[in-house]
Order: structure tokens, then sequence, then C-alpha cells
């Protein structure tokens, strides 16, 4: 037996013992990623009293749901913002995968005559930006989006660092054969573009999907910038301001007309916590729709023997 077989056999079929230390590695890594999020989630069922009394426990004496009747007393505010952001990320995601679909599969032609220009202009921008002034011009005044829900969407549908590697990804992944082969069956650019680079891009795809959706669903700066309808606010914007007013109470408990014991009882602590769950447990639901293709998109360009 040749030491280059030994190698392999031994690299790809380990031990019953190194088995389970690896496992057992991936487990407890798996876990660490995970406990922060549950230990939130316990927090935010914590009675305020308590955890100002004995701080953070994992198993804490007293439970509460103070904390979302804080924050859900807003009523059909919230489940409006949540509308809004939904709507957003959904249609974001699709629009900014459109654009950026086109964009990198035509950069990454060697056919597109000027695809060294549109790839340095994209390029740029990652580099030197308009800056917030004329961005805010532009939208506002030039494409007249202020209190428009498009406001949300179009700041954020291209971004050039997803464009670089959704074309590395076509370069690598999408054989010039394969496109030849549908021009010689007549086929033309948009109609090889779908029957034929589409299938074998979901890899690449899932990738800038989640990227993209999770950019649309965190995204609160854009709101605050370019919203003034309260119809219009998303999620992570009215949370905001749901803290600010909680923080505005309490610094000016002096001139409120409320006692200083309904003022001690607002959830502070916990209700950050609860806001955290609320914005981020949606959110989670998104992964298994893209895990089946989401490692393999991380690994494009990769070198395989």
């Amino acid at each position: 037996m040749s030491a280059r077989t030994y190698k392999a056999r031994d690299f790809h079929r380990l031990s019953t013992p190194w088995n389970v230390i690896f496992n057992l590695f991936a487990g407890i890594f798996a876990f660490l990623c995970v406990f922060p999020f549950i230990f939130v989630v316990i927090i935010s069922f914590t009675d305020e009293n308590v955890l100002a009394r004995d701080g953070y426990k994992l198993i804490p004496a007293g439970w509460s749901l103070e904390a979302y009747r804080y924050v859900f007393q807003t009523g059909d505010t919230l489940l409006r913002s949540y509308g809004v952001t939904i709507f957003v990320t959904i249609v974001g995601t699709i629009v900014s995968l459109l654009f950026i679909s086109f964009y990198a599969y035509a950069i990454s032609r060697k056919s597109f005559k000027y695809r060294n220009f549109f790839a340095f202009f994209a390029f740029f921008t990652m580099l030197f930006n308009g800056g917030l002034v004329p961005t805010y011009i532009i939208v506002t005044q030039m494409l007249s989006l202020k209190d428009s829900v498009w406001a949300l969407i179009l700041p954020l549908a291209v971004n050039a660092f997803y464009i670089m590697i959704l074309r590395t990804f076509y370069s690598t992944s999408v054989p010039d054969a394969i496109i030849e082969s549908g021009k010689i069956d007549g086929a033309g650019e948009f109609r090889i573009f779908l029957k034929l680079v589409l299938p074998l891009s979901l890899p690449g795809l899932a990738t800038i999907g989640l990227f993209s959706t999770l950019g649309y669903w965190n995204d609160w700066f854009n709101a605050l910038l370019y919203i003034d309808n309260p119809n219009l606010v998303p999620l992570q914007s009215m949370l905001m301001r749901i803290e600010t007013s909680m923080q505005f109470i309490l610094q000016n408990s002096q001139n409120s007309s409320l006692s200083l014991e309904a003022l001690r009882s607002l959830p502070q602590d916990t209700s950050r916590m609860a806001m955290v769950v609320l914005a981020t447990g949606p959110i989670i639901f998104a992964y298994p729709f893209f895990q089946r293709y989401f490692i393999q998109g991380l690994t494009v360009g990769a070198v395989k023997e």
C-alpha cells in the first residue's frame, strides 16, 4: 500500500475515538453559538425586580411577562411595523437578487465588451461613495422617495461586494461550454440566463439572498432618514423608538406625573432583551430555506484536487 493511499484512507476514515472527539467538539461549539440567544430569551422572561436584586442568572428566582406586555402595549403599531419589515425584506431581497445577478452575470462573461469598465465601476464604489448628504438629496429630492416604502428598499438594493462574490461564482461554476451550447440551440441571452445559468447558480444566489435578507431585516438607519409617516416605520426603528421613549421617561422622572413606584416598575433591562427576541426570532426561520446552498455558496472559488 502506497503512502498516498494510506494517507487518503487515514484522512477520510477516522477511528471511533477521534470521531467521538470531533463530534463532541462540534456540539460544544454549536452550543456556545446558540447559548447567548437562549440566555437573552431567559432574561426577557425574568422579573425586573428579581433581575435588579440577583443579577443575570440562568435560572431566575422569578418569571414575568411584563417586558413583553410593555412592548406589545403599542397594539396595532407593532403588528404594522412587522408587516412593513416583512414586506420590505421580501420585496427588497427579490429586487436585490435581480439587480445583482444580472450585473454580476454580465461582467463575468468574457464576451461582454465593457465588462472591465462595469467591473471597475462596481469595485470603485466599494472604496469611495458620495457620502450621506448627496445620498439624502438624491433619495428625497431627485427620486422623491421621502415617506415611501421604496426609500427602505432601493438604497440597499445593489451592493458592490455581493456583485463581486456572485461574479466569482459565475466565473468558476458556469462553464463557457454551457453558454455556447445554448447559443448553438438558438437561445437568446435572457433565455440562456434563465434556463441554463440560474439552475447552476442556486448556491451563490442563496448566499447573496441570505445576506440581503439580513440587511433589510436589520435596517433602521434608512427609516431614521427618510420615514416620518408612522404607518411606514419598520420593526427595528419602532423598537428603537420605544427604547428611546423609555429612557426619556426615566431620565426626566422628576418632571413626570408618574409615581416613583410606577417608574421603578418599568422593565428596563428585560424589555431590551424582549426587543432583541422580537427582532431576531423571525429571521432565524429564514436560515433553513438557505442552509441547503449556503455552505456551497461560501466556498465559491475553492480549489479542489
